[in-house]
C-alpha cells in the first residue's frame, strides 16, 4: 500500500515519505534527493502531480528541465491541456537553439531550447524536481525569455533553501511542494 493510499493526504509529508537521501552522490560532500520511491507509488506520484498543476489552468507550456524535469513536466502539461517543451543538455536538440550556461552545485552546465519552441507572448511554466543553487531555474527561465515567451512560474517538488536559489530569480514566482 502506497503512503497516499494509507491516508497521508498532505503533499510535503507524502514527499519526506517518498524522497530518500542519498549521501556523496555524485560526489563527496553532495547530498543527492532521489526522487525515485515517489515515481513507483503510482498514487503518491498522480497526486503530485496534480498538486504542481494547480494555480497554472493559464499557461500554453509547459517546459521541463533535462533530465528529472521531463518525467515531471510531461505529465504536469498533460494535466494543464498545455504543450510540453524539453529543456536540454548541450548538444542534445536537432534544430536550431538559444544555449543559457549556468553554474550548478557541483560544476556549470549549459542548456538549450529550440528557438520555436514558444511564441512570442506565450505563457511558460517551469518544472523541475528541485531548485538548489537556482542555476539550471535561471538559466531555463532566462531561455524561455530569450525565445519571446514570458515565464509564469516555476514549480518545483524540492526546495532547499539553505542554498538560496530563489535569489536568482527576481520576480519569477516559485513554488516548491516541500522546501528543506
Amino acid at each position: 500500500m502506497s503512503a497516499f493510499e494509507a491516508g497521508t493526504t498532505d503533499v510535503a509529508e507524502l514527499l519526506r515519505s517518498r524522497i530518500r537521501d542519498i549521501p556523496d552522490y555524485p560526489q563527496p560532500g553532495i547530498l543527492f534527493k532521489d526522487i525515485t520511491p515517489l515515481l513507483a507509488d503510482g498514487p503518491a506520484f498522480a497526486a503530485v502531480i496534480a498538486e504542481m498543476a494547480v494555480g497554472y489552468a493559464d499557461v500554453d507550456k509547459v517546459a521541463g528541465i533535462e533530465a528529472r524535469g521531463f518525467i515531471l513536466a510531461a505529465p504536469v502539461a498533460l494535466e494543464l491541456t498545455a504543450g510540453f517543451v524539453p529543456v536540454r543538455k548541450q548538444g542534445k536538440l536537432p534544430a536550431e537553439t538559444y544555449a543559457q550556461s549556468y553554474s550548478l552545485e557541483y560544476g556549470t552546465a549549459t542548456l538549450e531550447v529550440h528557438k520555436d519552441a514558444f511564441e512570442p507572448g506565450e505563457r511558460v511554466l517551469v518544472v523541475d524536481d528541485v531548485l538548489a543553487t537556482g542555476g539550471t531555474a535561471a538559466a531555463t527561465a532566462e531561455l524561455v525569455k530569450r525565445a519571446g515567451a514570458r515565464v509564469a512560474g516555476i514549480v518545483v517538488l524540492l526546495e532547499l533553501g539553505f542554498l538560496s536559489g530563489r535569489e536568482k530569480l527576481p520576480g519569477v514566482p516559485v513554488r516548491a511542494l516541500l522546501a528543506v
